[in-house]
């Protein structure tokens, strides 16, 4: 029999001629679930999926993912949300060990007018590009494909007016760059309308 033959031939619960694998443990909680959950996903899920994937009220799921966020806030992972969705991530802090341990050179900056029009988007999105554009007063056109091509922005609809225009907002990529676990984390500004 072969390692992984006999590594399969082991199940949770045991068999008469097998131990069990994980003997004696309790079931786990739905907290232990969702992070488990998380986890293995590598994509943002939302409350629904998880309220589906485990079979559990979303009003169960919600309260548990925000005792999961405050119980990370001392730890290296995160649990960042971006709308109605959420993922794990690491902790900011730990943004240049990580770099390091990975062999990441610092990418390329983003120039002022990339900054400039990205920090636009993120306190007011949705915005178009000519609305961005009034507020910069130059074209904007080469920091919105800098940003897309980055994925700090995406494309989030058309406003309903003559001639649709795109419609600009953030991304989870973004939070994931600046540290931020929702835009809420954004710092205030008082902005003119």
């Amino acid at each position: 029999m072969s390692e992984a033959e006999s590594f399969s031939s082991i199940t949770p619960t045991g068999s008469p001629d097998q131990p069990a694998l994980f003997p004696d443990t309790a079931p786990p909680s739905l907290l232990q679930l969702i992070e488990a959950v998380l986890f293995i996903a590598g994509e943002p899920v939302t409350v629904e999926q998880l309220a589906r994937a485990l079979e559990a009220p979303p009003e169960q799921v919600a309260a548990a993912l925000d005792e999961l966020s405050a119980s990370y806030s001392q730890r290296g992972i995160r649990l960042q949300r971006h709308g109605d969705q959420m993922m794990l991530v690491s902790a900011p802090e730990a943004a240049p060990v990580i770099r390091r341990f990975l062999g990441a050179q610092s990418g390329h900056r983003l120039s002022n007018a990339a900054l400039e029009t990205l920090a636009i988007i993120a306190y007011r999105q949705p915005i178009t590009r000519a609305q961005i554009d009034a507020i910069r007063g130059v074209d904007s056109s080469a920091a919105l494909r800098a940003l897309l091509a980055r994925d700090l922005i995406c494309e989030a609809g058309r406003l309903e007016t003559l001639g649709r225009p795109i419609l600009y907002a953030t991304t989870a990529t973004f939070l994931q760059q600046f540290g931020l676990t929702s835009l809420s984390d954004l710092p205030p500004v008082d902005l003119p309308e």
